[in-house]
């Protein structure tokens, strides 16, 4: 079965754009106001925006792991069976 929440996900963000509301607040750096000898401001490397993007891949590359393993256990068997 499909989830629901996905549907209602996307006609909630489509409501938001019709309304003009952006859907989530964009990054924004605080400029240096001070130069600093040991290290300059740091941005992360993953946007707080793109997290949500992206829940479902870990789900999917873990099931796509265990059909491949289960496939080469399946292909040795069968090796050692049709050898």
């Amino acid at each position: 079965m499909g989830r629901k929440s996905r549907r209602k996900a996307k006609l909630r963000a489509a409501a938001r754009l019709a309304q003009g509301v952006p859907a989530q607040p964009v990054y924004q750096a605080k400029p240096i106001t001070e130069p600093k000898a040991v290290a300059a401001s740091v941005q992360p490397a993953v946007m707080p925006a793109q997290t949500n993007r992206y829940q479902y891949v870990m789900p999917e590359m873990r099931r796509i792991g265990i059909i491949a393993g289960a496939l080469f256990v399946i292909l040795f068997v069968l090796a050692f069976i049709l050898h």
